[in-house]
């Protein structure tokens, strides 16, 4: 419960919420690092800037994952893969939306992008 000080217009809260409060920031903030930290470790990055992927072509093992950035700050994207062995879709990609794409299957496959029909990710499975 908020309880107002002798001060006109200052308002104190008790510890206990000041403390909950601090403590969920603390651990909210653990979280992302921790989610960040695995993106980086197990995913590789791929930016979509300028309607292109960049890089243009990437080698990544069976089981890896991409994680494909829209930079650009003011276009959609759609990511899709078709393959006999393989189909993802993304669906609309806002700016500043990040897509993890896990190949489970070895081979070539082509990342395009339903939008921009210039847009091709070439990548290698081993």
């Amino acid at each position: 419960m908020l309880a107002a000080t002798d001060l006109p217009g200052k308002i104190t809260f008790p510890r206990r919420l000041v403390l909950t409060i601090a403590a969920a920031l603390v651990a909210g903030a653990a979280a992302g690092a921790l989610l960040v930290s695995g993106v980086q470790a197990t995913g590789h990055l791929v930016s979509q800037k300028g309607r292109a992927f960049q890089p243009g072509s990437v080698a990544i093992q069976r089981g890896e994952t991409l994680v494909i950035v829209n930079d650009d700050s003011d276009l959609l994207h759609h990511l899709y893969i078709e393959s006999d062995t393989f189909s993802f879709d993304s669906g609309d990609q806002a700016p500043g939306s990040r897509t993890a794409v896990t190949f489970p299957q070895a081979g070539t496959f082509q990342v395009l992008c339903g939008i921009h029909p210039k847009m091709k990710l070439n990548v290698k499975v081993n």
